[in-house]
């Protein structure tokens, strides 16, 4: 299998900054609730007139930036997404057009929730590999406007989701070691959004369920990117869990006999951002200098589906 390299990463979070405390007028809860639940201390939510694509389309844009190529470079755009603006045309359409990609360049969606990102990074790898696109790299997008979604009278779930976008380019290469694994398991009564079908169409969690699923699937995950790649964790310089809660990630530390160190967290600053959060995650860490060229790190993520999966990235 060729590996993958990631050229550049990019994200956007909406101009709204929703403080613990801010939520606290809105719903009965407190800022020290939600902290030492979740870890989270701060959301932004979009406010009227910005967009799910306005959002991805310049995460989409940096990316890009910060990778040297231009459209002409791009030859696929996949966008993660259960949030998009429209039922159709895609997300990743509405990005083609704002970003003007060439006519040879596809576009679509995948719905993976939480999971997202990694399910449309392994996308683009496929159809990078089967030579049948235009143009050498991809556009990889995790983009969410959850806060449209929410039923803010559901205090359990709705201080625990934040809108934000992040993006990555992409591109085949020999010198970048690559493995994925995707899984799933039906089960639409744990977490669940309403559809065009539905009259609520709010999104809807059971907690502790999805704490108990989320506990056994990452490790397992993780050992099983291991055991697939001959690594150990002592080869992994990070591991970047979809940033969902707090105390996940520290459960999931912990039963891997693993440096907290080694669990990168950033969900104090954005909550969950589902699809988006480990692309933002990834650009944040390279923007802090944090990962350095031949560095192996694990993005690991699950959501409703229920879905999971894992990737072994080389830097």
């Amino acid at each position: 299998m060729k590996g993958l390299a990631i050229l550049g990463t990019g994200r956007k979070v909406p101009s709204r900054c929703v403080t613990n405390e801010e939520f606290a007028h809105m719903v009965d809860t407190s800022d020290e609730w939600i902290r030492t639940r979740t870890g989270i201390r701060q959301r932004y939510f979009c406010t009227q007139g910005e967009t799910n694509a306005a959002l991805a389309a310049e995460a989409a844009r940096i990316a890009m930036q910060k990778a040297g190529v231009t459209a002409a470079d791009i030859g696929l755009c996949v966008a993660a997404t259960f949030t998009a603006d429209h039922a159709t045309p895609s997300l990743a359409c509405e990005v083609h057009g704002k970003l003007a990609l060439p006519q040879t360049a596809p576009a679509f969606d995948v719905n993976a929730a939480c999971t997202g990102f990694l399910t449309a990074l392994e996308t683009a790898r496929c159809m990078l590999a089967s030579s049948s696109l235009a143009a050498p790299c991809a556009l990889v997008i995790g983009s969410e406007c959850i806060s449209r979604a929410l039923d803010f009278s559901d205090r359990s779930t709705c201080v625990l989701f934040g809108d934000g976008a992040g993006a990555a380019v992409v591109r085949l290469s020999d010198e970048n070691p690559y493995a994925c694994m995707l899984g799933a398991r039906g089960d639409t009564d744990i977490l669940y959004a309403g559809g065009a079908a539905c009259a609520d169409r709010t999104l809807h969690m059971q907690g502790k369920a999805v704490f108990r699923f989320a506990s056994e699937t990452v490790p397992q995950c993780v050992k099983a990117l291991l055991d697939r790649t001959g690594k150990s964790l002592d080869d992994i310089a990070y591991v970047v869990c979809h940033q969902a809660n707090g105390r996940i990630i520290d459960h999931v530390q912990k039963k891997l006999g693993a440096p907290a160190e080694k669990f990168y967290k950033n969900m104090q600053r954005y909550a969950n951002t589902s699809a988006a959060s480990i692309p933002i995650a990834l650009d944040e860490m390279a923007e802090r200098g944090l990962l350095h060229r031949g560095q192996s790190v694990i993005c690991v993520g699950f959501g409703a589906g229920l879905t999971w999966g894992g990737a072994l990235l080389t830097v």
